[in-house]
């Protein structure tokens, strides 16, 4: 049964070392407590309430020196990782979250499609796809913050084979009835597990409302954080529970794709 490990903390807004080693030390941390897959919040790696152009020069390439060193951390310690960080691409800037399977090689990345407000809207562009990874039998799906707001990028990664979908966020004051409410039905509406993993704490103009959550394919919570400690948020997920929510009543089989057409022209 995999377990998962959450990161819940603020990390150190513009200092990608300061943010390295506290990545570092929570692998380490994850893999003691016999961990297969580590999840940081979004834009960890950089930091998220930072302003355009400190996020735009921090971005790099995936081959850059900042997330070969989370390659490496992985690599390490023999955890699979979910980094948040900021991609450059040409002269584009996508807030991106990348999956490194235990040997550090990185499997699956996600630019963030739904781009929120001012702040993200200011330095990134949007990502146009949605795909999965299979790492240790798992077939993980990833989506950033505002994306999971969405019933269709969920949708599409369950209907893509998505067990889980990791989902790194900077969620903030006053919307936390989305770690409550959206996330539980995110899990059972698609009948998989999803993991979201928050910060806590003030980023400039941010405050962050914590309550990093684990919820499994019949929308129970299975671990939930507080609203303000840092923590290692831990839970064990069980991949057979899919199919036996899936025999009570398959959502994805029941659907009715032909009359749903207007709902994206």
């Amino acid at each position: 049964m995999p377990k998962l490990a959450l990161l819940q903390a603020t990390g150190t807004p513009g200092d990608v070392g300061a943010n390295l080693a506290a990545l570092r030390d929570a692998a380490g941390r994850a893999t003691a407590e016999g961990a297969s897959l580590l999840i940081t919040p979004e834009a960890f790696v950089t930091g998220y309430d930072i302003g355009a152009a400190t996020l735009g020069a921090l971005a790099e390439p995936l081959d850059g020196p900042c997330l070969s060193e989370a390659a490496r951390i992985a690599a390490d310690l023999g955890i699979a990782i979910v980094a948040g960080w900021a991609e450059r691409s040409g002269d584009r800037v996508f807030n991106a979250a990348t999956l490194f399977d235990r040997a550090g090689r990185p499997v699956l990345t996600h630019r963030k499609a739904h781009l929120y407000g001012a702040i993200d809207h200011a330095a990134f562009a949007p990502g146009e796809a949605f795909a999965t990874a299979e790492i240790d039998g798992l077939r993980v799906g990833l989506l950033v913050c505002f994306d999971i707001e969405f019933p269709e990028p969920a949708r599409a990664l369950a209907l893509a084979g998505a067990q889980l979908i990791a989902v790194p966020t900077s969620l903030m004051a006053p919307d936390d009835v989305i770690a409550r409410t959206v996330v539980p039905a995110r899990a059972l509406e698609n009948q998989v597990f999803v993991a979201y993993a928050n910060r806590i704490g003030r980023e400039a103009t941010l405050d962050y409302v914590g309550q990093s959550t684990v919820a499994g394919p019949d929308g129970a919570v299975i671990a939930v954080a507080g609203a303000t400690e840092e923590t290692l948020l831990l839970a064990d997920i069980d991949p057979a529970a899919i199919a036996v929510e899936r025999a009570r009543h398959d959502y994805l089989a029941e659907r009715r794709p032909s009359l749903y057409g207007t709902l994206t022209t």
